[in-house]
Parts: C-alpha cells; structure tokens; sequence
C-alpha cells in the first residue's frame, strides 16, 4: 500500500504544475493515466461503476467526481484533483485542491482551511481513538472559520478495494463510532464549502456540485493506524508532517 500511495503522490505533485489556465482536464487525465501505467500501476478510478477517466477533476463548485473532458482552466479557477492507484493488488487513495494563478482570497482561506483540517483529522489516527474523533477533527477546525464539511459523501477504508468498511464521515461525535485498530487504513477525505454543505449530483450522474454555487476545496490522504501513530501512505515521505 505504500508503493501504491507513492505513485499517488507522485502523479499529484507531478500534475501541480501542469495546472494552468488553458490547460483541460482532459489533458490532466491524459497526463495522469500515463504517469500511472509508466509506474506500473493502474488507474484504480477508470472504469469504477463505469466512470470514464483516471482522475476526478473537480472545478469550483465541482466538491468530487467530475469527469475530465474538454473544459479548459480559467485563472482564479480551483481544481480538485482526485487519484486513485491500484499496484500489486491495493490500493491509494488521494486528492488535492490546486489554484489555478491568482484566486480570490476567500477561496484561499477554504483551500488552506481544508487541508489543514485533513491534518487536524490525521493526528487523531491513533490506536484506541474512535472514528467520531476522526470525523470531529475536520468539522471543529473548519466550522469556526464559517465553513461547512459536506455530509452526503464521506471517507472510507482502503484496502484491496478502494471503498471498503468502515465509512470515515467528516464530522461526528467525539468518542463515538468503532475504536482504531493498528493496521486499519483509511481514506481521509475532508469535503468544505465556502457556503451551505448541501449538494447535488448533475446530470452526468457524477458530478457533485454545491447547491449555492459557491466553492468547495477537496483534499485526501490514505492513512495508516499504527502504534507508532498515523502514516500518510500518499505522501512521497510516509512520514510527512502537517505543513
């Protein structure tokens, strides 16, 4: 799973400076896929329940699931790339919200928020900590700042298959929900609205949008229970630390 969630990484941090204005996100995907196979691994999302591409490619109001396609980047668009890495049978699961030039600084803050919240979530990825720990990490770091975590799509567990059992919800009870166990991995995904956390699903049957319009900043990390405490699997330093 480590090896796995290395080509995750390493596919993020490669595509990053590919997003500029201009550029579509089918060139992303394209790029993506390459760099995956390149690697010896598979696009774990391409065909998954029919999607199409290798990445998500979420923009602006896009919170996950949008499909690539002939949509070119903008300057002070956002986009959330979601990457899935199948290598020797498992799984790694990641995703980052990239600005495209300069962005508001509102639309800044979320980003920020969003993926320090991701870290806040982390930390609790601890043997003996429950899952409403997890998921109460993302809402008490981002709902101060007036932000809201979406509740229709969630995290989940990694494995062999890339949604497995148990579900990590961004948002809970302190001390509520299953105890973490060393060995369990989970994909941590915090979804954060600049406006209301309500959804909707367009016609494409993928694509998830903000029912307000307004932004969403999307970031995951595939993470490792351990009794040495969290390892992020998707990073390029399993040991990353927060930023």
């Amino acid at each position: 799973m480590r090896a796995a969630g290395r080509i995750v990484a390493a596919v993020l941090s490669d595509l990053e400076p590919m997003v500029q204005a201009g550029v579509s996100t089918r060139d992303l995907d394209r790029a993506a896929e390459r760099m995956i196979r390149d690697a010896g691994g598979v696009p774990t999302f391409k065909g998954y329940n029919g999607f199409p591409a290798s990445i998500c490619a979420s923009i602006n109001e896009e919170v996950v699931h949008g499909i690539p396609g002939n949509r070119k980047l903008n300057e002070g668009d956002i986009i959330g790339i979601d990457c899935g890495v199948t290598y020797h049978g498992f799984v790694g699961d990641a995703a980052v919200t990239i600005p495209v030039g300069k962005i508001s600084e509102d639309v800044q803050r979320l980003i920020d928020a969003t993926k320090a919240s991701l870290y806040a979530a982390i930390e609790q990825c601890r043997p003996g900590n429950r899952l409403g720990d997890v998921g109460n990490a993302v809402e008490a770091f981002v709902a101060p700042k007036g932000y809201t975590v979406v509740r229709n799509y969630c995290g989940h567990g990694v494995g062999r298959a890339m949604h497995e059992d148990p579900q990590v919800p961004n948002y809970g009870s302190p001390g509520k929900g299953a105890r973490l166990r060393p060995g369990w991995v989970i994909a941590i995904e915090p979804m954060v609205n600049l406006g209301n956390y309500d959804v909707r699903v367009m016609s494409d049957g993928w694509t998830v949008v903000t029912s307000d319009g307004l932004p969403s900043a999307h970031f995951e990390h595939t993470v490792a229970v351990t009794e040495d405490g969290p390892q992020v699997l998707t990073a390029l330093d399993i040991h990353a630390a927060a930023p």
